[in-house]
């Protein structure tokens, strides 16, 4: 069987169980289950916590495994990134008081707190900065306050938080993060039930960014209509009883259904329908 490691909770949780289920397979309904088989899909998957998951998929013991980037990257496994899921989307950066420091080429002799040690050692050792690092798990933006460090550094969404302590972000983005599949690396790229986890995964991928379109127009138009729903690789074009006129059926972006509708409309296509796509495979 595919062994697979999922995370157990946090933010990643609950969308990478979503999108497994979406891909057709089975996931827990009891959050205490540790470990659950899917034996018609040949998997087992792993519920684990998600900073623990890139050491088990680098160590071999899992084929592969959804964790966040940063996650990754913080831990030093020997690991490796496949595929980008599009969720839990974060932004890791530095913050500190209002002129300490401007970017990073500034922090030698410092200290940094964070919960991403490894992460940030790497990228001050990037930068060719000698600074030292503390690891502290969470609540991070309090450590300059109590004088544990200069710096900070740490997910950052809004700033809010970091603005309500008294601190401003400086510096460019540390690393942009999101939901990742990985495996370990050096592991094989032709493994057939590997390649198969992930179309399933790229196909809910997909589903989730695009509708089936449906609509009516005079055949005069259909040139000008399929330039704005000319699909994946064309639409598909049928002639309808009522002569002169053609059905056409495309794949277009979820995110410029209304727009398009409204464009057809204007050029005289009329029964205009978007359906939901649950499933695919390109």
């Amino acid at each position: 069987m595919l062994r697979i490691a999922v995370p157990n909770k946090g933010s990643l949780s609950e969308p990478a169980s979503a999108m497994l289920h979406e891909a057709g397979y089975r996931q827990r309904k009891d959050r205490r289950e540790l470990v659950l088989v899917d034996a018609e899909n040949e998997v087992e998957f792993f519920f684990l916590r998600p900073r623990d998951i890139a050491v088990y998929v680098g160590s071999g013991k899992l084929d592969i495994g959804i964790t966040g980037r940063d996650l990754l990257l913080d831990s030093g496994s020997p690991a490796e990134e496949i595929l980008q899921l599009g969720f839990a989307g974060s932004t890791f950066r530095y913050a500190t008081r209002s002129g300490t420091a401007k970017d990073v080429s500034e922090f030698g002799g410092m200290t940094i707190a964070t919960s991403f040690a490894g992460l940030v050692r790497q990228h001050l050792a990037d930068n060719g900065v000698d600074a030292s690092v503390v690891h502290l798990d969470g609540a991070v933006e309090t450590a300059i306050q109590l004088g544990v460090a200069e710096i900070i550094a740490d997910v950052v969404e809004t700033g809010t938080t970091l603005r309500n302590a008294g601190l401003e972000i400086i510096g460019e983005p540390i690393l942009k993060s999101e939901a990742v599949v990985i495996r370990g690396t050096g592991a094989p790229d032709d493994d057939p039930k590997v390649r198969q986890f992930l179309r399933r995964m790229q196909g809910v991928l997909v589903a989730r960014r695009y509708v089936m379109m449906d609509y009516d127009i005079r055949v005069e138009h259909v040139e000008k209509a399929v330039g704005l729903t000319p699909g994946l690789e064309s639409p598909t074009v049928s002639p309808l009883h009522h002569e002169g006129w053609v059905a056409v059926r495309s794949m277009v972006p979820s995110k410029d259904a209304q727009r398009i509708m409204d464009e057809l409309y204007d050029l005289g296509a009329r029964a205009i329908l978007t359906t939901g796509i649950h499933a695919c495979r390109l």
